[in-house]
């Protein structure tokens, strides 16, 4: 483990946290979640409802836009808690959990992550028009030809704290390439917005920014920097991870936590029928982790991982995206009509969650 690893984890404890901060308008409330004493409780709100297998909530200013993996639509969520289209995302191939993936906004040009006949790809766009009247320019294509498979295909797309885009990629089936740095299979790759190799990546000329995953879904950032990731294991744990450039996470050689010298361990690990991690969020140091199969959204402290704890459990179905909106809220993607769920009669939904530490 680095130094800088040992420092965060040494962290002092957390503040508590607070309700998160609400946003206008009148949208649904559910009934708190019961929790354990001592455990965070928790409160939902649907911003919106009715949508159809999406996988990203990204923010063009206040606006919220949404990808839906099989229709390849991007859509923005209005002032009044409707949906309207933005645009659709051309060559899509959706199938498995492939489709139109992840999504991200830096300076007005919207960047998505999607699968296409001749393997995943990234791609560019300007945003144009307002809110309520956007529209997608023309596509420019970053990076193609990232393996693809009917599942294990990353498609988390971030912009860090350093300006950069950042992609995770699964591998594909193929469970060797994840290993081999010639293959952008299994990897969280790294990237200029106009898609060039940063200068300071960890493998010269190259945008692998780390290596050795299986299925990583999640991606955010401590108020200092550190990158944490999320990863789907294969049938023993699932991971939360510290990101290290360069760093290996020992994919297929190790599934968890292995103690192995030149592999770096997760900070936790879990069940795969506990987790299934996808997208996280961070608010005051605490990582929001969305799961699927889990069918929960967890809380972990990074000063202290092993106080974990978990909400909304079986209580909204699947999870695949958590972020944090604009005004500092928690905002929570469910993913019932993903083909592994209990479709919900009104679909999908974003819900806006708050969370209070007794």
């Amino acid at each position: 483990m680095t130094a800088s690893r040992r420092a965060l984890l040494r962290a002092a404890p957390l503040a508590a946290l607070g309700a998160l901060s609400a946003c206008s308008g009148s949208p649904r409330m559910e009934p708190p979640v019961s929790s354990e004493p001592g455990d965070p409780s928790t409160s939902a709100e649907t911003l919106t409802s009715g949508l159809q297998a999406p996988w990203s909530i990204t923010f063009h200013g206040e606006t919220a836009l949404l990808s839906e993996r099989d229709t390849a639509r991007v859509l923005e969520l209005t002032a009044d808690g409707a949906t309207r289209e933005v645009g659709v995302v051309d060559g899509v191939t959706p199938g498995g959990e492939g489709g139109l993936l992840g999504l991200a906004v830096h300076e007005g040009i919207l960047f998505s992550y999607a699968t296409t006949a001749r393997g995943n790809r990234i791609e560019r766009r300007a945003l144009r028009g307002e809110p309520g009247q956007l529209a997608l320019g023309p596509a420019e294509v970053l990076l193609d030809g990232i393996p693809s498979a009917a599942n294990h295909n990353g498609g988390r797309l971030k912009i860090g704290p350093d300006q950069l885009l950042y992609a995770t990629t699964g591998d594909a089936g193929d469970r060797r390439s994840a290993q081999d740095l010639d293959s952008l299979a299994g990897k969280i790759l790294r990237l200029t917005p106009d898609g060039a190799v940063p200068d300071d990546n960890p493998f010269p000329g190259s945008p692998v920014y780390s290596y050795g995953h299986r299925n990583p879904q999640g991606l955010a950032w401590t108020g200092d920097g550190q990158l944490v990731a999320s990863e789907f294991g294969q049938n023993t744990f699932d991971e939360l991870n510290l990101i290290d450039p360069g760093g290996n996470y020992g994919w297929p050689e190790v599934e968890g936590i292995g103690e192995q010298e030149g592999l770096v361990d997760p900070i936790l690990q879990w069940s795969p029928a506990e987790a299934s991690p996808s997208g996280i969020a961070i608010a005051e140091g605490t990582v929001y982790i969305a799961c699927l199969r889990g069918r929960r959204l967890r809380a972990v402290p990074l000063a202290d991982p092993q106080a974990q704890s978990e909400l909304l459990v079986d209580e909204v179905g699947r999870l695949r995206d958590a972020v944090i909106a604009p005004d500092g809220s928690l905002w929570v993607l469910t993913n019932t009509t993903d083909g592994r769920g209990d479709p919900a009669p009104d679909g999908d939904r974003v819900l806006r969650v708050e969370v209070a530490v007794p």
